[in-house]
């Protein structure tokens, strides 16, 4: 591998312990590692010989990173009879056309949805495929990732229990557990990779508490601590999440998993808008992640996360796009964004400022998907960082060029290096054409509309 060099940013955030945050700022990397990063004057004598990038009129920041995510979902946006229906009803009107795709479809949907958040600056993301039809397998979203990029936690979610046991799903699209369990430590031998600098690490995930039974949530948190991995679902994300929590399971959501093992901080939860002052208290305690979703929970009516709490107690805290059939967009500034002003609806104009925002959309994802060799631009660390535009129309005119990024957002970052490698220059894909990725998108929507 290469390295390489970028000059003369107007900011650089670190988001190193300090909140370091450096002007006229140099970053040196080689072999996918920062070597240097401080003031262009101080790093002068080590940039002799390098081509390296003029950042001038840009700040940059570490890679934003993506905690939750449907990539499948990106085929299903603004679907007639559920754009105005809360979570439930959501799922029972897309499960039937779910249930059409096939391998073709879901490497189209999650390209599609890799290339929305590498162009919005992301360098890392999770996903979450919990249904497998028609022949559907997790290596399909891997490939789809290698052709964007951008490093890639998927999970091998799962649902178990149908409608005729009282699930949510149609019979359908449920598994037997055996199969389940047998395919996720196939896909973890296959293509998990913990050392650092991984760019595919993969993580075990049932997919909510209203589809799998007790003892698959508690065989895959065996399963997936015998092997080393992350393990995710969704909890507590709406009221009737947790009234059906409290019918089915006589117990809060947070109390089903910590009985089950879904506690630690090997585990992050999606959304948790409903955690109560308890819960919030044993995710601390325990070290328990969470993926906060603002927009999704906003166009679903799930309800105002406590972010504030949660961050006050210390629950670690990354943000997520969710699926693109509940959020519709795959922008994590958007999210951070969304993030802060939801905040300050319910707690003040000082609930939530700009750079925690940032902090959350950036080494907050990586600490909680236990990547502790991102999300931070420090020597050591993996050189995954974005360049953003800051004088041009949508920023310009702020006077704090770190804060403006969530107050008065650019429309998308110049440039996104990952590993040290090009994923996105002056604003287009490297890696892959656009227009290959929307025209594949566009072939499989043709054929699941008719």
């Amino acid at each position: 591998m290469s390295g390489g060099a970028l000059v003369h940013a107007d900011v650089l955030a670190t988001m190193d312990d300090a909140s370091t945050e450096i002007r006229d700022a140099a970053l040196i990397w080689r072999d996918g590692v920062i070597v240097a990063c401080g003031t262009s004057t101080d790093l002068a004598p080590l940039l002799a010989g390098i081509d390296a990038i003029d950042a001038s009129g840009c700040v940059v920041t570490p890679g934003l990173v993506n905690t939750h995510h449907h990539l499948y979902q990106s085929l299903t946006r603004a679907v007639p009879g559920c754009q105005d229906t809360s979570l439930f009803g959501w799922l029972k009107t897309l499960y039937p056309i779910w249930a059409r795709y096939t391998p073709d479809d879901v490497f189209a949907a999650t390209r599609l949805g890799l290339a929305e958040l590498a162009l919005s600056g992301c360098t890392l993301s999770s996903d979450h495929l919990y249904l497998f039809p028609n022949g559907v397998r997790l290596e399909d979203t891997i490939a789809a990732a290698q052709d964007i990029g951008i490093r890639f936690h998927p999970t091998r979610g799962a649902m178990s229990v149908g409608e005729s046991l009282g699930g949510l799903p149609p019979d359908s699209l449920v598994e037997a557990e055996d199969a389940i369990l047998g395919d996720m430590i196939r896909v973890i031998d296959a293509f998990h990779d913990p050392a650092d600098g991984a760019m595919v690490r993969v993580g075990v995930a049932p997919c909510s508490p209203f589809s799998v039974s007790r003892e698959l949530m508690r065989d895959a948190a065996l399963l997936a601590r015998d092997k080393g991995v992350m393990m995710h679902t969704h909890l507590a994300e709406d009221a009737d999440d947790v009234r059906y929590s409290l019918e089915k399971f006589g117990c809060r959501p947070g109390e089903y998993a910590q009985d089950l093992g879904w506690t630690g901080p090997d585990v992050w939860h999606a959304h948790c808008v409903q955690l109560d002052t308890a819960e919030i208290a044993l995710f601390a305690r325990t070290g328990t992640g969470v993926a906060h979703c603002p927009c999704s929970n906003c166009r679903l009516g799930s309800g105002i996360a406590p972010v504030r709490a949660m961050l006050d107690a210390g629950v670690p805290l990354g943000l997520g796009v969710d699926g693109s059939a509940s959020s519709d967009s795959g922008n994590l500034l958007a999210e951070a964004r969304q993030a802060l002003l939801l905040q300050r609806v319910q707690g003040g104009a000082a609930a939530l400022s700009a750079r925690e925002a940032l902090r959350m959309a950036t080494r907050g994802g990586a600490d909680i998907l236990g990547r502790p060799d991102c999300g931070r631009i420090e020597p050591g660390k993996r050189a995954d960082f974005a360049v953003w535009p800051v004088n041009d129309v949508a920023s310009s005119g702020s006077w704090d060029a770190l804060a403006a990024l969530v107050l008065a957002p650019p429309r998308g970052p110049r440039d996104v290096f990952v590993e040290g490698q090009a994923v996105v220059r002056d604003g287009d894909l490297v890696r892959t054409r656009r227009a290959d990725v929307i025209s594949g998108a566009q072939a499989a929507l043709v054929r699941l509309m008719a």
